[in-house]
């Protein structure tokens, strides 16, 4: 036995022996590749968002007066285009930034489309409907952006300049193991740059509509003090619509069915939302965002938060059924609108490293609002950003896992007005109702009238009159 246990500590020692050398071996002759040049190689940069374009305005022109101009420079007339070896451009037409007719148009690429005006010089395609007075030009090389793709939402530009800047020192970033893979699919690879114009206005969309299924508060059967414990029950203890109404029954002996809590519930979300909206947050220069998903239907959705990350407020909020950029600009619009005058650079927009959010800044910045927008990427704290802001990250993941609570007791909202209703009456009630351990147990937000009312069916009832005060006040000016 003992002589066992000595050949095994032996052959352990053996193979400890010989692991060794391995790893020196290794570390000699086989250099590691460093995970950050990997990281940032352009084979993992399909979803980067590249800096904006130049636009360059493109002036309308009058082809008479421009011919006339030129009869004046030079004596004599410009003459229409003679064409030679059959490649006549048809007669129907005409240059879209001069209005030149067809017999002043070169076909420019051999009867491949695109055509080349005589007298303002101008190229474009007869076929493709895309002139526009705004040309998006390469940062880089100066070339105009050829159109590439279009989406739902916006249309995909892209630099085809073999020689651009942008795509020389993009291939060279590449490992000689990628450079064999990008000769075989080029596809897998975003070498060029690349830029997305959407084709919907984000910025106009209307903020303050309200949501639907709501009715009059006439009451007939009950009384207000009756929905204000509706409201507490659901919205603050987070009590489904069916578990609230058993409460009233076996707790005040109130006879009521979960439909009518529900129909409470969007009424009074429809009522408090532009009072919650229009309030003055006085909101400070670090703004976290973040986004969870919810069931509607069964179908994944997603709700969209921006909150103070120092004063605990929610300023924007949007739910959604894509995690596109779209209900992104909307909540960050909110957020944004509740500073009486934009800080700019000074504000710090803390959010993790989903490029949506590259995207939208993207489009503030071209709507004349910049930002420092701050990206905290992943769990760990591997960069000195991650290190500094990890902080303000997780106060928007502790606001989530409270959502969270909130809304598992519903397995789901049945209809996208009930998922309206419910995050409206949350955000209210997080901002305004709910005792935080940040204010020593007390609001957010502080309202007299409120503060004045001892139980929390009072204070709902409270918070409904004065949002109806504001509303009325909003149509009165």
């Amino acid at each position: 036995m003992d002589s066992i246990i000595s050949y095994l500590l032996l052959y352990n020692q053996f193979l400890i022996s010989t692991i060794r050398h391995l790893v020196l071996f290794i570390v000699r002759n086989i250099p590691l590749q460093d995970f950050k040049d990997n990281h940032f190689s352009p084979k993992y940069q399909k979803f980067t968002v590249d800096t904006v374009p130049i636009i360059k305005k493109l002036e309308t022109l009058d082809y008479k007066t421009l011919l006339s101009e030129y009869k004046t420079e030079n004596g004599k007339e410009l003459k229409p285009i003679k064409s030679r070896g059959g490649k006549s451009v048809s007669s129907d037409a005409i240059c879209p930034r001069c209005g030149a007719p067809h017999n002043y148009l070169y076909d420019n690429n051999g009867g491949r489309g695109q055509l080349l005006c005589k007298v303002c010089d101008f190229r474009f395609n007869k076929d493709k409907d895309d002139f526009s007075s705004n040309t998006l030009v390469c940062p880089y090389c100066g070339r105009a952006l050829a159109k590439k793709k279009s989406r739902k939402f916006f249309n995909i530009h892209k630099c085809v300049n073999p020689k651009c800047s942008f795509y020389l020192d993009s291939l060279k970033k590449l490992s000689p193991k990628d450079l064999e893979e990008f000769k075989e699919d080029k596809q897998k690879f975003k070498l060029h740059y690349i830029y997305r114009e959407f084709t919907i206005d984000f910025f106009k969309v209307d903020l303050s509509s309200m949501p639907k299924g709501s009715f009059s508060l006439d009451f007939r059967k009950f009384s207000p003090h009756v929905m204000g414990l509706c409201l507490t029950y659901h919205v603050n203890l987070g009590l489904s619509t069916r578990a609230t109404a058993r409460a009233l029954w076996e707790i005040h002996q109130v006879k009521i069915s979960h439909v009518m809590v529900s129909k409470y519930a969007k009424t009074a979300a429809t009522i408090v939302k532009p009072f919650v909206d229009d309030f003055d947050y006085k909101p400070t220069n670090y703004l976290a965002a973040d986004e969870t998903y919810v069931k509607i239907k069964g179908v994944t959705h997603y709700v969209w938060f921006v909150m103070d990350a120092l004063k605990k407020s929610i300023l924007g909020y949007q739910v959604s059924n894509t995690r596109s950029i779209g209900p992104c600009i909307l909540a960050m619009r909110m957020a944004f609108d509740k500073f009486k005058e934009f800080p700019g650079l000074k504000l710090n927009f803390i959010s993790d490293g989903y490029s949506v959010y590259n995207l939208a800044k993207q489009q503030f910045l071209l709507n004349d609002k910049d930002f420092n927008l701050i990206q905290v990427i992943g769990l760990t704290n591997d960069d000195p950003i991650s290190k500094e802001y990890r902080w303000l990250k997780q106060i928007i993941e502790r606001l989530n896992r409270t959502f969270k609570f909130s809304y598992q007791v519903t397995n789901g909202y049945g209809s996208g007005e009930g998922s309206d209703a419910h995050v409206g009456l949350f955000v209210a009630y997080y901002n305004f109702l709910r005792p935080h351990s940040y204010t020593y147990w007390e609001p957010l937000n502080s309202i007299k009238e409120l503060e004045a009312i001892p139980n929390m069916p009072g204070k709902w009832q409270k918070l409904i009159e004065l949002s109806q005060r504001h509303i009325l006040a909003n149509q009165a000016s």
